[in-house]
């Protein structure tokens, strides 16, 4: 094997393991341990008694969290009930309905991206509410959600609500948050598109819509695929809220959960979870664009 490629896999695999065993080490440092002493109880008794020390107490050792995590990775898939299910079958849940507010906030963003790009004064008209809708938190957009479709609701055959005002106010929050990236990247591949590809257009007298498709489009699209790969991290982050704030099952709403029922290891699982998937993530996007890139 050649010294550059074995040095190359060396630090891929070594270098993260040994950052990893770091934080591992720092987080065992901070956690809390279990003490036990003894104490006169009222009657003269010695009693033993269990209380936790460290900088941070309450907070579980490496070894303490997975123990308690066990269960819920070993059997990722389990139901046991509505809000105690694996890991896995949450995450699945979760990932749903981001896909769905995801590909709403596409389906809306990237043409509002191209009207800014194109046109002057779509963006003299618009480019004032963008820029103040833009910052508002998920916190914010859900209760309105909830006002906006207070009236929807979908019931099955057996009258079992299927869909109701909570779930369009998280499709609605989740599409509104992801899609500002979405907007202002693609605006920015459409205004950075040279003037040549368009001078040729017009020399080849090519219809708007072949314009659109043939040029800006591709032109476009390294800025696109960056704006869809925020606006995927994003959607992956408002779920968490979303979930917290409706109730609803998933990895946020089993968050939220664990933490009204004081069980810090599982808050761990639920932060650890959210941040392994939302990696994978965005390296699929990653793999994506690199492959819309040399076609």
């Amino acid at each position: 094997m050649h010294p550059l490629i074995q040095k190359y896999k060396l630090d891929s695999i070594f270098l993260p393991l040994l950052a990893i065993l770091i934080t591992c080490l720092f987080w065992y440092v901070i956690a809390g341990k279990s003490v036990i002493t003894e104490k006169t109880d009222d009657f003269g008794d010695k009693i033993k008694v269990t209380k936790r020390e460290g900088l941070s107490a309450d907070l579980p050792t490496p070894a303490e969290t997975w123990t308690a995590s066990k269960p819920y990775i070993v059997d990722p898939f389990a139901k046991r009930g509505e809000l105690d299910q694996g890991i896995l079958r949450f995450t699945w849940m979760s990932l749903v309905l981001v896909a769905q507010g995801y590909f709403i906030a596409l389906v809306i963003g990237t043409p509002i991206g191209f009207l800014l790009g194109l046109s002057r004064q779509f963006t003299k008209a618009f480019d004032p509410i963008i820029q103040v809708l833009r910052p508002v938190s998920p916190l914010a957009w859900l209760p309105l959600g909830m006002i906006l479709f207070s009236g929807v609701k979908v019931v099955n055959g057996d009258g079992r609500t299927t869909f109701g005002a909570s779930d369009a106010a998280a499709l609605f929050t989740i599409a509104i948050c992801a899609m500002w990236p979405t907007v202002m990247n693609t605006a920015v591949g459409v205004r950075a598109v040279p003037v040549d590809y368009l001078n040729v257009a017009r020399v080849l007298r090519l219809s708007r819509w072949k314009t659109l498709w043939k040029v800006l489009v591709p032109a476009t699209l390294p800025y696109m695929f960056t704006g869809f790969r925020l606006s995927l991290g994003i959607a992956w982050l408002v779920i968490v809220a979303v979930e917290m704030l409706t109730g609803r099952p998933g990895v946020g709403g089993f968050l939220w959960q664990q933490y009204n029922a004081n069980s810090y290891a599982h808050i761990i699982l639920c932060i650890l979870t959210i941040g392994v998937v939302g990696y994978v993530l965005d390296r699929l996007m990653s793999v994506i664009e690199g492959r819309f890139k040399t076609a």
